[in-house]
């Protein structure tokens, strides 16, 4: 059946509504262009529905479906987007019944067999998966140093063996369909450094330390930020390198 849901994220679902930066429109103009209908959408592991609610632009119904009911209490409502609390690998879904299936930063906490089987069973014949991760944010030399320092020495023990797939872009990633060439997109924000830090504390390893020691982020950390930063009510262009990976069913 596969390893079980660690649940990160249900504990300050707010947190990561506010803080996880907003996927390019340009994405999902681009994912729609890849199916010949547009009457369904899967958006597995939707967290607070950022990606189901831009895919109701483009698609007349989105089923989203998260295994955590707190990410799911601070959903983005939208008319076509219907929300349930389920596993990956069991959405409930009729089979054949959606043209896309779409899993935006969370495909490395369950990529196996059982999940892809479930997505060959929902999807119509040539639909469509397509799942996307970013990594570190890129700010400027004396901040990504800070950044880096936190992810790499303070965090370091903290991070679980499935991140090593955000790190390699995905490249190692079980992917069993065929294989699309995509374009690049850019993921981008400005930000000022209450967001930057906001985003941080949503890392699934600060969530670990924290449960482990009470505190997830250390101060010294935050200061050095604050000055490297200057002033914190200033916003600066955020960047994080966006990897895309989509397939169709034979």
């Amino acid at each position: 059946m596969g390893a079980p849901f660690k649940d990160r994220f249900s504990s300050a679902p707010s947190a990561y509504r506010r803080y996880r930066p907003a996927y390019p429109a340009t994405l999902f103009t681009y994912l729609a262009s890849l199916t010949a209908r547009h009457d369904a959408a899967w958006d597995c592991a939707t967290g607070n529905g950022q990606c189901a609610a831009a895919l109701a632009g483009h698609y007349e119904r989105v089923f989203a479906t998260d295994a955590s009911r707190e990410q799911l209490s601070r959903a983005i409502m939208a008319r076509n987007v219907s929300y349930s609390v389920s596993d990956a690998r069991r959405s409930g879904l009729g089979g054949r019944s959606v043209d896309i299936v779409t899993v935006a930063q969370a495909l490395h906490w369950f990529a196996g067999e059982a999940f892809y089987d479930e997505v060959r069973r929902v999807l119509k014949p040539g639909g469509v998966v397509a799942a996307w991760t970013y990594h570190l944010p890129t700010v400027a030399p004396e901040i990504d140093r800070i950044v880096h320092r936190l992810y790499h020495d303070v965090l370091g023990d903290f991070w679980e063996p499935e991140i090593r797939h955000i790190e390699t872009g995905y490249r190692e990633l079980p992917f069993p369909f065929e294989e699309i060439a995509v374009p690049a997109f850019g993921l981008t924000a400005n930000w000022t450094l209450t967001e930057l830090r906001g985003h941080i504390r949503t890392w699934s390893a600060a969530a670990v330390r924290k449960n482990r020691f009470g505190t997830g982020i250390p101060e010294d950390v935050l200061s050095g930020l604050l000055e490297a930063w200057g002033d914190d009510r200033s916003k600066r262009r955020i960047e994080w390198p966006l990897v895309l990976r989509a397939g169709r069913v034979a």
